[in-house]
């Protein structure tokens, strides 16, 4: 019989309790035993989902991201989080977004418990014990997701201890709750090297002769619990090895090869091309390959297979919403599970992390398209259709079966998918259309007239604080309480908060806040035609914040502008520049659920001219700084190297389409975060883009050591205020920061900006930390003896005098 199971479910909850246990917890609005106790109710409700499979995963569960659980399992803590008062629960928050809760030392206390986290032994504690603040571990992207993990840190003096006690104790409440197989899941000794970055230049590698003995532990551990499998995810496997991370392989699985318990090394996300003989003939027990998007490795693999070994297969996709074809996949899965018999395993591609819970909460959604969709819930129910069919044959399902055939022939044949109009304006773009009309040195003159900054002109990424009042207002409106020209009125009086307080505090280029923007994309998306949206469809994107990505379903055309008439009110509320915002195609493809039904570059093209039309319109209505978000670029390369030219060719032929019809005055900004660049810096210089943000304050700049070997051409903001982190940086800190950037790039293309919007910060936050912002950049142009818009193009010739905006 087939065994079926899963890598991993969604963990914020079916209403984001954990979400909202987290923030009240940080902000000293409930206990510690509080926000335990939902963290344990949304595990007993996932392993109560799943009941319908043969091993159901524990330990796939966060309070934050699993890979600092691992981090904190290893006993890998940051040393500036070592030895401070409060429990480990403390500790834990203090590395993920620098501080355990936020109110200010003068605030009223909570008294804090016993840290059950990890069942360390602590005395209680005041709440001002918990606000310590320290610098928040780095964060990046988890392979080509848009979920964000915490960067292990390691050095020369890192030293591993085993504390299980997390993992354990979710095993002791998965068999309460009726779990008789669970299947604990660890993240594998090479991949979490791998995603791990070296603070003094030591070799990671290194660090694995004592790592792997630390793993044995954990595995003695987890049999010592009567655990029969466990899932070992080592999704490097997926991207291109050289020899010694190969030969780290062999090293750790042959170190771990004693173990009383039974490894399910897992991969996903891709195939495992070149490293497939290396992964079928480590030590373990069974070997989890993603097919749900390719099948390229499993002809392979079935020849290279120990015949002992499991093959669990990876059939419904994890990362996707679309319905499975369960019909065509039975037509490959049935010969195999014939071939392998109970060696035959079946499970979604991926941990379900990655998709929204329960599709049944969508009761408003359009009921055709909804018929196409499989969040969660559903991809279990196919899962279990696969695996009752493979054992008691096809008409065992056939009412399922039946209904998945409609589903799928309903979709391929829905005249809502295609647009003849649109593929015809695609099918015109020429090259030119991608090209601005001079290059960055000739438009810098022109743009210096026409905006007269001073050096280090400082601004913000776009979006200001997403208070309770501007989300209950939009509430209003979209339930009808709040008609059109009251929400309209609200949304104006937002905006005109927003621009008062950057004049009050002296910013240089303003932005209108985004007050009626729910999210970068969806706002987008709501207005664009082949969109559609959930109600409930949240994904965790990291921590307690959670997205919810709009499906992507048919041909994009924009069939009205979409911000004109709020970026024209604000820039008449201000002489200073307002910068028109936008998100860019990329971003926009890369965090929607996106039509798989042709190629990710002929709907990217088709976004990119929906946006290109809003860019040439705010030129038109006077905006002479339009920012163009590319935060998922990086986001969308392929996991092989091999094939990132193909894939950033088009990425950023998209962005130039988008971008580059505007006049030479018009000066284009675009923005990145929380990603590594420095591999991808060629690519992102060539999007030709006047200015680029990104995120360098939690990797204290180091992701500008790309400009030590690469002169990049246009002027850059390196972030210098970590926003998803409530501590306030100092204005020595930021001027620290921007003198080192200095180092690497002429003080003159320089700008001083925070790494990200500020939808997600309180006010209270914001305020000081911008003011400190703006006195940074102050006191770096009185450092340097000149504030004059001319040393700003001092290197590229003669500064137009400065003309008014319109």
């Amino acid at each position: 019989m087939v065994t079926l199971h899963n890598l991993g479910f969604p963990r914020i909850g079916r209403n984001r309790e954990l979400k909202f246990s987290l923030e009240s917890y940080w902000k000293g609005q409930s206990t510690r035993e509080q926000l335990l106790h939902t963290g344990e109710q949304v595990r007993r409700e996932g392993w109560a989902t799943q009941s319908c499979l043969d091993r159901v995963p524990v330990g796939d569960f966060s309070f934050y991201d699993q890979v600092l659980d691992m981090s904190f399992t290893l006993g890998n803590l940051p040393a500036r989080v070592k030895g401070q008062e409060g429990g480990s629960l403390d500790s834990y928050f203090r590395v993920a977004r620098g501080r355990s809760v936020d109110l200010p030392a003068d605030a009223p206390s909570l008294p804090r418990s016993q840290d059950s986290h990890n069942h360390h032994k602590t005395h209680d504690v005041q709440e001002v014990t918990c606000c310590h603040a320290v610098s928040a571990g780095e964060m990046t992207k988890w392979f080509d997701t848009n979920y964000h993990y915490i960067v292990p840190e390691f050095d020369a003096r890192t030293q591993f201890s085993l504390d299980a006690t997390r993992l354990l104790e979710q095993i002791d409440q998965a068999r309460e709750s009726g779990v008789t197989h669970p299947k604990p899941v660890i993240i594998g000794p090479v991949t979490y090297l791998s995603l791990g970055k070296s603070k003094d230049g030591c070799d990671k590698l290194a660090l694995l002769d004592q790592l792997v003995p630390v793993y044995a532990q954990l595995l003695e551990s987890l049999a010592d619990r009567g655990v029969e499998w466990v899932q070992v995810d080592e999704p490097i496997l997926v991207t291109e090895l050289d020899s010694r991370w190969q030969h780290a392989f062999k090293t750790a699985y042959h170190g771990l090869k004693g173990s009383r318990v039974k490894l399910l090394l897992t991969t996903y996300f891709g195939q495992l091309g070149e490293n497939q003989y290396l992964a079928a003939h480590l030590p373990v027990a069974g070997l989890h390959v993603d097919v749900a998007t390719s099948r390229a490795d499993l002809v392979p693999l079935l020849n290279l297979l120990p015949t002992h070994k499991v093959l669990s297969l990876g059939v419904i996709s994890g990362r996707n919403i679309w319905k499975a074809d369960l019909n065509g996949v039975l037509d490959w899965l049935e010969p195999l599970a014939d071939r392998l018999g109970d060696r035959l395993w079946i499970a979604p591609s991926c941990s379900l992390l990655h998709v929204p819970v329960d599709l049944d909460s969508e009761t408003s959604l359009d009921p055709e398209i909804r018929s196409w969709l499989a969040f969660a819930v559903q991809k279990l129910d196919e899962l279990g259709v696969l695996g009752t069919a493979l054992t008691n044959g096809r008409d065992a399902v056939r009412e399922s079966l039946d209904a998945n055939r409609h589903a799928i022939e309903s979709r391929r044949n829905s005249t809502r998918v295609h647009n003849p109009r649109v593929r015809s304006a695609v099918s015109s773009v020429t090259p030119g259309m991608g090209q601005r009309q001079h290059g960055y040195a000739r438009r810098a003159v022109l743009q210096a007239g026409w905006l007269d900054l001073p050096k280090y002109p400082a601004t913000t990424i776009g979006s200001f604080p997403q208070t309770t009042n501007i989300r209950r207002m939009r509430k209003a409106y979209r339930t009808g309480e709040l008609d059109r020209v009251g929400y309209e009125s609200a949304i104006r009086g937002e905006i005109q908060r927003a621009i008062r307080e950057q004049e009050k505090l002296g910013l240089d280029v303003l932005v209108h806040g985004e007050a009626e923007r729910n999210d970068m994309v969806e706002y987008f998306g709501e207005q664009l035609t082949g969109y559609a949206f959930t109600t409930h469809g949240w994904v965790q994107s990291y921590g307690s914040r959670c997205v919810k990505p709009p499906i992507l379903y048919g041909d994009v055309s924009r069939p009205h502008p979409m911000t004109i008439d709020w970026i024209q009110y604000a820039q008449s509320l201000t002489d200073r520049p307002v910068k028109g915002m936008l998100t860019g195609p990329v971003t926009i493809l890369n965090w929607s659920f996106v039509r798989d039904d042709q190629p990710r570059r002929e709907t990217c093209r088709q976004i990119a001219l929906a946006i290109r039309q809003e860019v040439l319109e705010l030129e038109a209505a006077g905006i002479r700084i339009i920012q163009i978000d590319e935060a998922a670029l990086r986001e969308g390369l392929p996991l092989r190297r091999s094939q990132w030219d193909a894939y950033l060719q088009w990425a950023v032929e998209c962005f130039r389409l988008a971008a580059n019809g505007v006049q030479d005055q018009t000066q284009i900004h675009t923005h990145m975060c929380y990603s590594e660049f420095n591999d991808i810096i060629v690519a992102i210089a060539n999007m030709d883009a006047d200015v680029i943000t990104i995120e360098t304050s939690r990797s204290d700049m180091e992701l500008l050591d790309a400009f030590d070997q690469f002169d990049y051409p246009n002027e850059i903001g390196p972030g210098v205020y970590d926003i998803h982190s409530p501590n306030v940086p100092s204005t020595s800190q930021m001027v620290r920061l921007m003198q080192e950037a200095a180092r690497r790039i002429p003080s003159h293309r320089l700008w001083i900006n925070p790494d990200c919007g500020l939808k997600t910060r309180r006010w209270e936050e914001v305020l000081p930390a911008l003011r400190n912002m703006v006195n940074a950049a102050r006191e770096l142009r009185a450092s340097e003896g000149s504030g004059a818009s001319q040393v700003r193009v001092e290197h590229v010739g003669h500064v137009r005098p400065a003309v008014t905006i319109n």
